[in-house]
């Protein structure tokens, strides 16, 4: 474990994250507007200051997202998720609604099979109006055969979503603080993608307290997708509220990215008051830079906007 991380740490202080960000950004293909724009030519127009579709900087990353992330992955497994069974047309009408609101930050999973739903959805829109963040699972299942590093995977990722950057890079589900030792080509891969303009941040998502202690002081880590909300383990947390609060405020102490998942609890908040304390409570401790909520209807958009917009404006 201290091996692997002197030598992330060795690669990581020569790096040239200046370089890194231009190259990503040269990268990025031409897309040819089309009548679907349109559709969505106000997206980023209904931007709230503080508010829920702010554009806000990720940290060192240079990276530019609206504060809220459209979520494609609820009750995800298996390349499916309650959002890709809703079907193309439901899918694309989610997206483009999220967009018309002023949200421009798509999560999205390999495990979630949702790049080919959000790559149909944003058809028409030009590449630099919207921020694309995907997660490798590195495990091998009945539907996964991984290749043990990242390079096959990002090549495929980018292919399914039609574009020359992923933005944002993470490994998916890490549930110890063994894990740079467990998937140290998907990290030195990763690496190499970021150098090549491929991948402009890199990181993991977090399903253990140990896993985030380590992501949290790695400095390998960008971003950390940390599971947070004010009630704890009962509401999908990793540890207690008193046990996790203070590793997400070393990571951003360290620079580290944070984004918020499991603000509603997966599901488990579901009173406008729970979500109103959940949403104040992150606020109120200046726990992240951004959030992904799995909204699953035009409906449910409205509403997250304007509970973010209350606490955050």
């Amino acid at each position: 474990m201290h091996d692997r991380t002197s030598s992330l740490k060795q690669r990581h202080s020569g790096f040239n994250r200046r370089q890194l960000i231009a190259g990503a950004l040269a990268g990025v293909g031409a897309v040819v507007t089309g009548p679907g724009w349109l559709a969505t030519a106000r997206a980023g127009n209904s931007a709230r200051r503080g508010g829920a579709t702010e554009i806000v900087t990720l940290g060192r990353t240079g990276i530019k997202a609206t504060r809220l992330a459209q979520g494609t992955g609820y009750n995800g497994t298996a390349r499916s998720s309650e959002h890709t069974r809703l079907g193309m047309k439901a899918f694309t009408k989610l997206v483009r609604h999220s967009l018309e609101r002023g949200i421009n930050f798509m999560d999205m999973a390999d495990l979630y099979g949702s790049h080919q739903y959000v790559r149909r959805s944003l058809e028409g829109v030009p590449r630099d109006k919207y921020i694309l963040l995907s997660k490798i699972w590195p495990r091998e299942a009945f539907w996964n055969m991984p290749s043990g590093g990242a390079k096959e995977e990002v090549n495929r990722f980018c292919k399914e979503m039609n574009t020359d950057v992923i933005d944002i890079c993470l490994i998916h589900c890490m549930t110890n603080g063994e894990w740079p030792k467990d998937h140290a080509r998907v990290c030195d891969e990763l690496d190499e993608m970021k150098e090549k303009g491929a991948v402009r941040a890199v990181g993991v998502s977090c399903h253990n307290l140990d896993a985030m202690k380590v992501a949290a002081t790695l400095p390998w880590t960008d971003v950390i997708l940390a599971r947070i909300n004010n009630v704890g383990k009962s509401a999908a947390m990793d540890a207690s509220v008193e046990e996790v609060v203070p590793v997400i405020k070393q990571a951003r102490a360290n620079g580290k990215v944070v984004l918020g998942m499991k603000i509603f609890g997966a599901g488990a908040l579901v009173s406008p008051e729970a979500k109103d304390a959940s949403i104040k409570f992150v606020h109120d401790n200046n726990l992240v830079d951004a959030m992904t909520i799995g909204m699953l209807s035009p409906e449910q958009v409205d509403d997250t906007i304007e509970r973010i917009n209350k606490v955050y404006t």
